[in-house]
């Protein structure tokens, strides 16, 4: 066999899928815990940014006159 032969004997070979192997009902286990495991992956993704969201108020509420003066854009020379 050349190259070109056992290149084309790969392909035909590879063409074949996984769900094509497995029976209907293990594939659709598996496409229904990919499913749980993006939800799962979602609602953690969510409490993270709910949490960084608390973190971010409880953070603002706690600074002190002089912080909140800092960041402030207000100058007095723009209201002599």
């Amino acid at each position: 066999m050349d190259k070109r032969q056992k290149h084309q004997a790969k392909q035909t070979d590879e063409s074949f899928m996984l769900k094509d192997r497995l029976n209907e009902e293990l594939f659709a286990k598996l496409k229904e815990k990919k499913r749980e495991w993006e939800r799962q992956e979602q609602r953690r993704k969510e409490e993270e940014e709910a949490r960084k969201r608390e973190e971010r108020r409880k953070r603002e509420e706690q600074k002190t006159f002089a912080e909140l003066l800092n960041e402030s854009d207000l100058d007095w020379r723009n209201f002599k």
